[in-house]
Formats: C-alpha cells, sequence, structure tokens
C-alpha cells in the first residue's frame, strides 16, 4: 500500500487560477507535480480549500476554519506519513483584525492538532511540515481582491515568516519558507503555473530527508 502525504491548505494548494478564476489543471498544481516528483510510492492527496484560515471562522462564509476540519481531514485519509500545512493568507484579511504573530499562533494550533490526531503509521503522530506561504504582493490592495480582503494583508504576510519560523523551531517541526516565491501579477496573492512549480521542487527537496525516516 502507498503511504499518503496529505496536502492541506487554501486557494494556492487547490489550484486558483487567478487569470480566468479557474481551477488549474492537476498536473500544473504543486500537489500535483509534488506526485510526479516523489514517484509510486506516494500517494500526494491534496486538501485544498479557497479561503480557509488557521483558526478563525469567517463571518462570510462558512466551514472555512482550517482547526475545525483538520482531525476528521487526517483520519478519512489514514496511515498518513506526511501532512504539509500551509496556511496564513487568508488569515491577514482586514476582517479578522490579527497579527503576525497571531496568525503564526493559528497555524500552530493546527499543528498540535495534526500530532494528536494519530493519523500517522501505526496510529503514531504523522511527520509535519510546515509552509510558510508566498507573500502577497504590495499592489494586491489595487486589484480586484483588494476591498475584499482589506488593508495591511501584504505587510501582515511579510511579516509573518519570522514567527512562524521561530514557533516551529520551538516545537521541533521542521520548517520551509516560500515566501520568496512570487505571486502573480492579476491579484498578487495566487501562485502562477510557474509558482506552482517552484514550490513542489522546493517541497520535495525538503521532504526527501522526512520520507526517509
Amino acid at each position: 500500500m502507498r503511504e499518503s502525504i496529505v496536502c492541506y491548505g487554501d486557494s494556492n494548494t487547490w489550484g486558483y487560477n487567478a487569470e480566468d478564476e479557474s481551477r488549474f489543471p492537476e498536473h500544473i498544481r504543486w500537489p500535483g507535480v509534488l506526485s510526479s516528483l516523489v514517484g509510486e510510492h506516494y500517494k500526494v492527496i491534496e486538501e485544498g480549500l479557497s479561503g480557509r484560515t488557521s483558526v478563525m471562522d469567517d463571518p462570510l462564509f462558512e466551514g472555512l476554519n482550517g482547526l475545525m476540519y483538520i482531525t476528521p481531514c487526517l483520519k478519512s485519509h489514514s496511515p498518513i506519513k506526511l501532512v504539509i500545512i500551509m496556511l496564513g493568507t487568508n488569515d491577514t484579511k482586514e476582517r479578522f483584525g490579527l497579527t503576525s504573530y497571531n496568525i503564526a499562533q493559528g497555524i500552530m494550533r493546527v499543528v498540535e492538532k495534526a500530532k494528536h490526531s494519530l493519523s500517522g503509521v501505526n496510529a503514531e503522530s504523522p511527520n509535519i511540515l510546515v509552509i510558510c506561504p508566498p507573500r502577497i504582493g504590495e499592489k494586491y490592495r489595487q486589484s480586484i481582491v483588494g476591498d475584499a480582503m482589506g488593508d495591511q494583508c501584504a505587510e501582515k504576510s511579510a511579516q509573518l515568516g519570522q514567527y512562524l519560523k521561530t514557533m516551529t523551531e520551538q516545537a521541533m517541526v521542521p520548517y520551509l519558507d516560500a515566501s520568496s516565491i512570487p505571486m502573480n501579477e492579476v491579484d498578487y496573492m495566487h501562485l502562477t503555473k510557474e509558482g506552482h512549480k517552484q514550490l513542489a521542487q522546493l517541497v520535495f527537496d525538503k521532504i526527501s530527508e522526512l520520507l526517509k525516516k
């Protein structure tokens, strides 16, 4: 039986294409590219949801709280070799009123819940990799998503990595900083085709050692 790798994230894991508001094909999306890189011994499972937050209930759209869904999600896919968590972009929305530090705290709550899901091999805690997502571009405020996102999103996104790196180190959880991968020039908060490819390669390089454990 192939071991599972679960990619838990938001629209950048789902594969949102801002150019025409469609979904990138599976072979373009970063989990799909990762699947081709890891080979036939692993099953890469996409668990991306547009608008997903780490811990916040969105007052405008239901079902987007990542903390509430992580346990049933992982148990449904168990046994799991590795959980890759990339959240935080949606948490920057002005209506949530969170600081970058708060967003990092929320992501770590999801991490802890994933650990305690006991969805890993032999009902143990699964391996976990936390990714700091690519930064929201400063020009997002003048794009079509600007009013929905609100103010200060780019600033919060830029500051997230420093807090997330410290918190993952303290928790001894593997960490990958993907903040330097550029977003598109449409809404400045979603990956391009090339961005998906770059992210998949970064993840593969990072997890090669983790998968040997």
